[in-house]
């Protein structure tokens, strides 16, 4: 398990005073302002690391630091340039941060603070709005992260990643605590607030009990993600959020008109048409990858292994299949193997069969090489008459998101993709990202909480039909045009709730009406259904303005999400990015103190950091771009499975690592200026 936090390169953490997290729930929208307090102990000026983990649905908005009693509001830049401006500023004795998003996937960032003084103190405050689903029992749920497991890299890939380079540290040894204060809003009764986590009783703050706050215990360690499950009255009847324009901005673009959220219901209750049977060709792909070896929840001792986990999912599902559909079933890791050479028909003995395979199967197949079985799965034949419909099970410990992302794309128009993120720590991009491409949904088990449900509930939308020709139609007021931002809904499932964002452009005579209304039209087995929600046209004003941040990222989503890399797009996308203050894989925030008197004197401290392993962990290369040093990352050993092993030394050698046979002592490797390794030998 990783803890997220600020790392220095040297062998103890940055002394993290403290965190604290506020958040606002408005709805299905949440609100996010964490604020993370260091101080440097050493003799000399450091260079920090903040990693974090976020939602692949987060849409960062800002970032600022207070050191040393200095506020410095970071600067959205294209990277290379925002890159090149914290360099400069290293140079010349300043203090400076860095923020960017890792490049090949969307749920991790990194923030580099430089020229930490001696005894300085630093605040750094992030700011981020995130879309919020219902999960199958109608909570609704955030998770504010905590853990970042690292990412697999597969062979032949160059570089390594950033989750390579990021400490440990085990249960109960974290040297600060954690804060948490949400304030919840809805236009429906807030029921109650569920957690893992020891929460304080809830505090309704209207007497219609539709706001409330509730946080987290004292003492509350960050050792593990933080979900709040809120339970709403009604929560799935349909809701509008109207937000004014940002001051100053001028009217005709995104930021600078208002932005509207609605949220729909879309009703499939449509009865079969006689005869039809329940067909399809089910194939699932499991990981088998070492790191399936690992728990699912690292703070429950009993918790069930995380391949033990996905199996059980797999025969729920196995065990619910019609009769007369097809499937099959793969495992990957280093390489790939499958029951069957093609999709078999679902008969009592090939389910008896499978079901005794499946409980045989362990996490023993290495390296987690996701894109050579999906290529394998897409060469096979398709079936007349039998729609394929592909489940993933997965940790999504892999540092090729986007060609993963990319590969399901393409492939969108022959099937759909529900994928299972298994255990804490399961990459939101990737498992969201190929249920998203592929028109399916994505669903996250740890431990045994609601798996059954989440379970049936991806059968049973894959078993629908699908909606077809979805179109959205607005009707305003006399003065008033609706532009769709992003694609719209391109997948519409019976329950599930469908966002629709649009930018309101021209003038409201106020003497005419004051609401308008949108209409969601689709086919649905040869019938056409329309869903009508109005809404008033009062915006509200929001000094964090999370509508249009969420509408910046819902767009960005279309032009970066396919993993496809179209020069108009990227354009695009870097344009929106640098204007809404979103975050893509082009841009950065960088920030620089220009008001310090004396630069920092002393040489920069930059130290190389040990990883503290836990049990899904293993020697790692890490690649520090700035410096261009290569170091083999080593620790004390804990006990680790050989499949575990297996799927870590194969990491190592993705990222160009020459690593020892496990049964010579572990290696450590120092790397010149050019990146040329010396390998020598030490015991550990």
């Amino acid at each position: 398990m990783t803890i997220c936090g600020l790392i220095k390169n040297s062998e103890e953490p940055v002394p993290l005073q403290s965190i604290s997290v506020d958040v606002v729930v408005q709805g299905f929208v949440a609100d996010v302002v964490s604020e993370l307090r260091y101080k440097n102990e050493e003799k000399n000026p450091v260079e920090v690391t903040f990693v974090f983990p976020l939602d692949d649905d987060a849409a960062v908005y800002a970032f600022e630091g207070l050191i040393g009693g200095t506020r410095i509001e970071a600067q959205i830049r294209e990277k290379k340039k925002a890159q090149q401006e914290y360099e400069d500023a290293l140079s010349e004795g300043k203090q400076a941060f860095l923020l960017e998003r890792e490049t090949s996937t969307s749920d991790i960032f990194t923030c580099s603070l430089g020229n930490l003084p001696p005894s300085g103190e630093a605040t750094l405050k992030l700011r981020y709005v995130q879309a919020l689903a219902p999960e199958p029992d109608g909570a609704v749920r955030f998770v504010l992260p905590a853990v970042l497991n690292p990412r697999y890299v597969p062979r032949g890939s160059e570089g390594g990643t950033v989750t390579q380079s990021v400490p440990r540290a085990p249960k109960g040894k974290l040297p600060y605590t954690l804060s948490l204060c949400a304030s919840l809003k809805s236009s429906h009764r807030i029921n109650r607030v569920e957690s893992k986590c020891t929460l304080e009783p809830l505090l309704y703050t209207m007497e219609d009990h539709t706001a409330a706050q509730v946080s987290l215990a004292e003492g509350h360690q960050f050792d593990r993600d933080v979900e709040l499950l809120i339970y709403y009255e009604e929560v799935h009847k349909p809701s509008a959020i109207f937000e004014a324009g940002k001051p100053g901005v001028a009217s005709g673009s995104l930021m600078g008109d208002p932005a509207l959220l609605v949220t729909l219901y879309p009703s499939l209750r449509c009865a079969p048409k006689p005869g039809l049977n329940a067909t399809g060709e089910f194939i699932f792909l499991l990981d088998r990858s070492g790191s399936m070896d690992s728990s699912t929840d690292y703070n429950i001792p009993d918790a069930p292994h995380r391949i033990q986990s996905a199996k059980e999912t797999l025969i729920l599902l196995l065990k619910s299949l019609p009769l007369g559909c097809f499937f099959n079933i793969y495992g990957f890791g280093s390489s790939y193997d499958s029951f069957y050479p093609q999709s078999v028909e679902y008969t009592q003995q090939t389910m008896s069969e499978s079901l005794q395979r499946v409980k045989a199967l362990g996490a023993d197949l290495g390296g987690t090489e996701i894109l050579e079985p999906l290529k394998a799965i897409y060469s096979q034949p398709y079936r007349e008459g039998h729609a394929r419909q592909l489940f993933v099970f997965t940790d999504g410990e892999v540092s090729n998101t986007d060609q993963v992302i990319a590969e399901v794309g393409r492939h969108s128009s022959s099937h759909r993709c529900f994928s299972f993120g298994i255990g804490e720590g399961a990459s939101t991009a990737l498992i969201k990202g190929i249920a998203r491409a592929a028109g399916g949904s994505a669903e996250f088990i740890v431990g045994k909480e609601r798996m059954q449900a989440k379970a049936l509930q991806s059968l049973k939308k894959a078993l629908q039909p699908a909606a077809t020709k979805i179109s959205v139609r607005w009707d305003l007021p006399s003065g008033l045009e609706a532009v769709l931002v992003g694609s719209g809904p391109q997948v519409i499932f019976e329950g599930q709730h469908s966002l629709i964002y649009a930018q309101i452009r021209g003038q409201h005579q106020s003497s005419g009406a004051s609401e308008g209304s949108v209409v969601l039209q689709y086919n649905f087995q040869d019938q056409t259904f329309t869903e009508t929600m109005k809404f008033p046209l009062q915006a509200q004003k929001s000094d964090r303005l999370p509508v249009h941040r969420l509408a910046a990222r819902a767009l960005l989503q279309d032009l970066e999400g396919t993993g496809e890399k179209d020069e108009e797009k990227q354009r695009l996308a870097l344009q929106t990015s640098l204007s809404s203050g979103v975050v893509c894989s082009q841009t950065a925030y960088v920030g620089v103190n220009t008001e310090l008197g004396q630069p920092i004197q002393g040489p920069l401290v930059q130290r190389n950091v040990p990883l503290v392993l836990a049990c899904s962990s293993a020697p790692r290369l890490m690649h520090k771009k700035r410096c261009k040093r290569a170091v083999l990352q080593c620790a004390p050993r804990p006990v680790m499975s050989q499949s575990c092993m297996e799927d870590y030394s194969l990491a190592c050698l993705g990222s160009r690592a020459r690593v020892m046979p496990q049964s010579l002592p572990l290696s450590r490797a120092f790397g010149d200026i050019e990146g040329r390794a010396h390998v020598g030998t030490t015991q550990i």
